[in-house]
């Protein structure tokens, strides 16, 4: 049985930083993808970045609204993936939901039960 985890969301002054974990377990996450995605509130849940995995390694992608601004990173070692979070803004409150996609005959999408980020102005 496949779980995430997540921690680290709260309220931040609009400039500040948070860092988003989710730690994973039930399989190997060694090979495959984990990212993040977020909801706020009368909106529909939108990509925020990803650690893509393929057999010449990781890449990561980001949306446009938080490049530059946000960093993904994973630790394997750990089954965990994270999110810094940098120069929170008014449009980046939501909850933030960890994800990890299984591609196979049957695919699985795995979701966290999603932090809080609040910014406040």
């Amino acid at each position: 049985q496949v779980q995430l985890v997540e921690s680290g969301g709260g309220l931040v002054q609009a400039g500040g930083s948070l860092r988003l974990s989710c730690a994973a377990s039930g399989r190997t996450f060694t090979n495959v993808d984990m990212g993040w995605y977020r909801q706020a509130p009368g909106k529909e849940r939108e990509f925020v970045a990803m650690t893509r995995w393929s057999w010449r390694g990781y890449n990561s992608d980001y949306a446009d609204s938080v490049k530059d601004r946000f960093t993904i990173s994973r630790d394997n070692a750990r089954n965990a993936v994270y999110l810094d979070m940098n120069s929170l803004n008014p449009e980046d409150p939501a909850i933030y939901y960890c994800t990890v996609p299984v591609a196979g005959p049957v695919a699985v999408d795995y979701w966290g039960q999603g932090p809080q980020v609040t910014v406040s102005s």
